[in-house]
């Protein structure tokens, strides 16, 4: 393992904007506009997370103004009609949301993003109360940490609990938080793994691994049969 893994709750953004369950459309669409964003998480009283309401909810109201979708009265099966007769957040959002424990490493975050297509996570505590926002952005924040704080975490985490006594002549250097790793170790199938745990250091962008075994010994008597064979008597 490496040092310590930067989780959801270092990155996410903690002032968070919300509405509640029975905000109004207007409400939703000036706090959006007013936001700069294209989703709110939709909060119950104890501030849980009940469902998420974005732009692409609000559209159907106005498809129906132009022969879209005719408006259902008091209908709540989530479909364009449903979103056009609705006029507050627990009709119009979608649900359940999907959201992220703060304690989620970046990595769980990514995939849960990739996986939905959606841009913003709301990260919830363990009662699902709403505690912060993770975006795309916030994820990529740990690719700005400084080189030279990767590779004194490499030195330290990888090469320092791989090796008692790490070998002088093993070099790291980073630039642009690509590392690259020249010098010999003892055992040649320790490289890949080298490598490997070297590519798990948070902010790192690539490895150059140029590591080597160690020196094989010469053979001081390359003419001498390795079995003996002697005349028969």
């Amino acid at each position: 393992m490496t040092g310590r893994r930067y989780a959801v709750s270092d990155v996410m953004t903690r002032k968070v904007v919300a509405v509640r369950a029975k905000a109004s459309f207007k409400d939703i669409v000036r706090t959006l506009r007013q936001w700069g964003v294209t989703a709110l998480p939709v909060v119950d009283d104890e501030r849980r997370v009940v469902g998420v309401v974005s732009e692409a909810d609000l559209l159907p109201k106005e498809e129906a103004r132009d022969g879209g979708p005719s408006p259902v009265p008091r209908a709540a099966d989530g479909s364009a009609a449903a979103k056009a007769a609705a006029v507050t957040a627990d009709r119009l959002m979608t649900a359940p949301a999907v959201t992220v424990a703060g304690s989620a490493t970046l990595a769980v975050a990514a995939r849960i993003m990739a996986r939905n297509g959606i841009k913003r996570l709301p990260v919830v505590d363990t009662a699902g109360v709403l505690t912060g926002i993770v975006s795309r952005s916030d994820l990529l924040k740990v690719f700005l940490r400084d080189d030279e704080e990767i590779a004194e975490e490499v030195r330290r985490d990888v090469l320092g609990r791989l090796f008692v006594a790490q070998p002088e002549s093993l070099r790291v250097e980073v630039h642009d938080g690509v590392v690259t790793l020249t010098g010999r170790v003892r055992d040649s199938a320790l490289v890949p793994v080298v490598a490997r745990l070297v590519r798990g250091v948070e902010g790192v962008v690539d490895v150059d691994c140029a590591l080597m075994g160690p020196l094989r010994r010469p053979n001081l008597d390359p003419d001498l049969p390795d079995i003996a064979e002697f005349p028969p008597t």
